[in-house]
């Protein structure tokens, strides 16, 4: 396997690349974004063809795993001629994995057509297995239709992993269905706390939950045993005895996981950010776009990562009430 030649200031070599596709969306989740929101125009967004060049470059640089991420990437016109593109990196040896998170809305139309690209496992984000509920917080989503996304992804073999936000009040008392239902259909899952991006409808302060605390509450029904397990992501990962499954945890609010942090993200927009919870970025459209050659972008990627900070500035607070990064979750890539 060829070592990244991407290292930051710390030490820590950067072999994970998350793209955002698009900031755009079929849901409207209301820890994620504003009912009204108002969308990139289509100009500012990079081309199929330069989102393909961008990742081969981190490709060459030594990236092996890629992940796209939205908004909803599989809403983005034509997305599946890039993952098609993007596959030959796998089948020369040069990437270890491609995959994508998803709120499984459009996974019954791709499911087959994404296995065939050469993905094997997805993320899919879901909070609530209660149609109601699960309306409410996605203001736009059906359940139903999801859930045959799911099934779909199934049946072509591609391997699920759950993201649930955890949100206090709303799905609390819900997560322990969801990881027996999930475990049951051979699904791992992540909880994850939410984090102060973007301003939203309402309040965050009144959604936080600190996964400790659920931790605590899981554990008056579960075996939780930590275990040594990764995937590229920052999720600590227990096994629950009653059920055989995994169980991850991400928690940037409460203890973050930015010592072994491997990856760094691009928004569909092309600003490079070396970490989710900061706002120093670098704008790799322009370098994209000055030359045809790839050395100018090359270098631009250099000198940020050169820059990668140690960990994240995020934190809620009820005194401001306003987020500690701007942009919305959308428009980084989850």
């Amino acid at each position: 396997m060829t070592q990244s030649n991407m290292i930051d200031p710390f030490g820590r070599a950067i072999d994970y690349l998350r793209v955002s596709v698009t900031d755009r969306c079929d849901f409207r989740c209301v820890y994620c974004m504003s009912e009204d929101m108002t969308f990139l125009p289509k100009r500012d967004l990079l081309s199929l063809e330069e989102l393909d060049r961008l990742c081969t470059v981190f490709i060459e640089k030594g990236v092996r795993r890629l992940r796209l991420t939205g908004g909803e990437p599989l809403v983005r016109k034509n997305i599946m001629h890039l993952v098609r593109q993007l596959s030959r990196h796998l089948k020369s040896g040069a990437l270890d994995e491609l995959t994508l998170t998803s709120n499984g809305s459009q996974l019954e139309r791709f499911a087959t057509e994404l296995a065939d690209c050469g993905v094997r496992r997805i993320n899919v984000s879901i909070d609530t297995l209660d149609a109601d509920k699960f309306h409410a917080i996605t203001r736009w989503g059906k359940l139903d239709k999801v859930m045959r996304g799911i099934e779909a992804a199934e049946a072509a073999g591609l391997k699920i992993k759950l993201n649930t936000v955890a949100l206090k009040g709303f799905n609390e008392d819900e997560i322990p269905e969801m990881l027996r239902w999930a475990h049951g259909r051979g699904m791992d899952m992540t909880v994850i706390e939410t984090m102060p991006m973007g301003e939203i409808d309402g309040d965050r302060t009144d959604q936080y939950l600190p996964l400790s605390l659920l931790r605590a509450q899981l554990e008056k029904q579960f075996t939780l045993t930590d275990i040594p397990f990764k995937t590229s992501g920052p999720a600590r990962y227990v096994e629950v005895a009653e059920t055989g499954g995994k169980l991850g945890f991400i928690t940037p609010m409460t203890h973050n996981f930015c010592e072994s942090c491997n990856r760094v993200r691009i928004t569909c927009t092309g600003m490079l950010y070396m970490c989710l919870g900061q706002d120093d970025s670098a704008d790799l459209r322009d370098a994209l776009r000055a030359s045809e050659g790839n050395d100018l972008l090359a270098e631009t990627i250099d000198r940020a990562i050169a820059r990668k900070p140690k960990g994240h500035d995020f934190i809620i607070d009820r005194r401001t009430n306003r987020p500690s990064v701007s942009r919305h979750m959308s428009v980084t890539g989850g």
